[in-house]
């Protein structure tokens, strides 16, 4: 599978600063450097029945912004994203619709590809579906049912989570707050024959009129945790440094992707880092697509709205924090862009350089977006009250909020 073009990244003077982040397992924020020179980045995706509302952009953002500052700090970024394109919720969708679920899983996929691109995030090295990693999950289901880890319920197989000692370290949670949660969250607790309420599926015996693949764990899907685990595994091994998503993936999925992987190898950590992002909501509610209460990027595109002006309405609100989306905040946001476009439109203006230093120290600083925001606020207003003579400046902000901000003025 294809992900989407990349946007070029101006080039910048000196380097960046390492990147402090919180860490969602850790319990606070603490400094993420990558052991070599190459950063590890592996960010949830899409299930392709609905895209892409402002929740997906929102997190997506957060973990461009992640790679927009280690690649400053002069990291090279290896970067893998996967697709969910086949999952009871696509697969309910396509019979509510009476769609080819294949269909509606590439034409979604389609349009979160160009959501991208018109926001300039940075695309994966690696993009990846669900579907084509089947062969990397059934070796790995398969030792996990030779150590003791996974056990058959009927033909489904299912994931012990007392094999791994550790389960529970990503999330901070206890089993009895894990509960009620699993269930919300795609688990099913009350499953007879489990041998735990809490222990996944790793592979899905064939149902009638769902899709199966005929594999040594018999004719089949897999599950969603393991689908992470194994596409992350096969080209970012073990202990990459950040797994990011959204903040309702930290339980289950996160949780359980990291004691898939750590049963499977031996090794731990599964990442160094967990990372994630708050949700967005519309009228008192998260955005979710069950719920229906969704604003789309592309629907914005069509009426009209700048795609910049998007994107500096998502680095408007501090990644980490739930928040609330209204027209104000795009009013805000399409003014802010207006602003900052005349400001860098002169031929000259105040000295840049400090602007530069102040929003790579915010973004470094746990991706403080909205810091990086206010800095060029001030910058654009110093130009509009008494401009300047530094005939670099104009052009060093340009690509300052080109560079690290994503947002091409």
């Amino acid at each position: 599978m294809h992900a989407w073009p990349a946007s070029e990244v101006p080039a910048l003077p000196g380097q960046g600063l390492p990147l402090r982040i919180h860490d969602t397992a850790a319990g606070g924020t603490r400094e993420v450097v990558p052991e070599g020179p190459t950063a590890r980045l592996y960010v949830c995706g899409i299930t392709p029945y609905d895209a892409t509302h402002l929740g997906h952009a929102a997190t997506y953002n957060a973990f461009d912004l992640v790679q927009r500052v280690w690649k400053d700090a002069g990291h090279d970024v290896l970067y893998v994203q996967n697709v969910t394109d086949v999952d009871d919720p696509l697969l309910e969708r396509a019979v509510a619709t009476g769609e080819d679920w294949t269909v509606l899983a590439e034409r979604e996929t389609a349009l979160f590809r160009e959501d991208m691109t018109a926001l300039r995030m940075l695309p994966p090295a690696h993009y990846i579906g669900a579907v084509e990693s089947i062969p990397w999950i059934v070796p790995l289901v398969k030792k996990l049912l030779a150590s003791g880890a996974a056990y058959r319920v009927d033909d489904d197989i299912y994931f012990s989570v007392d094999a791994e000692p550790r389960f529970g370290e990503v999330s901070r949670l206890t089993r009895e707050e894990m509960l009620p949660v699993f269930a919300e969250r795609g688990g099913d607790p009350d499953r007879p024959g489990k041998r735990n309420p809490l222990d996944a599926l790793l592979w899905l015996a064939a149902r009638p009129g769902e899709p199966a693949w005929d594999t040594e764990l018999g004719h089949g899907r897999p599950g969603w945790h393991i689908e992470c685990v194994a596409i992350a595994l096969e080209f970012l091994d073990m202990s990459f440094d950040i797994q990011g998503g959204g903040s309702d993936l930290s339980f289950p999925h996160h949780e359980m992707g990291a004691a898939h992987a750590q049963a499977a190898t031996g090794a731990h950590p599964f990442a160094r880092a967990y990372v994630h992002a708050g949700m967005v909501g519309l009228d008192g509610h998260k955005m979710s697509k069950s719920r229906g209460n969704l604003v789309f990027v592309s629907k914005l595109r069509r009426d009209g709205v700048d795609p910049a002006a998007i994107r500096l309405a998502l680095l408007s609100r501090h990644y980490r924090s739930d928040w609330e989306w209204d027209k104000s905040v795009l009013d805000e946001s399409v003014e802010r862009l207006a602003r900052w476009r005349a400001a860098v439109s002169r031929p000259d203006g105040p000295a840049a350089e400090g602007l530069l230093a102040e929003v790579r120290a915010a973004l470094a600083d746990d991706l403080d977006a909205p810091a990086a925001l206010a800095a060029v606020d001030r910058w654009a207003a110093l130009q509009a009250e008494s401009g300047g003579t530094d005939i670099g400046a104009p052009g060093l902000v340009s690509r300052t909020v080109d560079a690290l901000l994503g947002v091409a003025l």
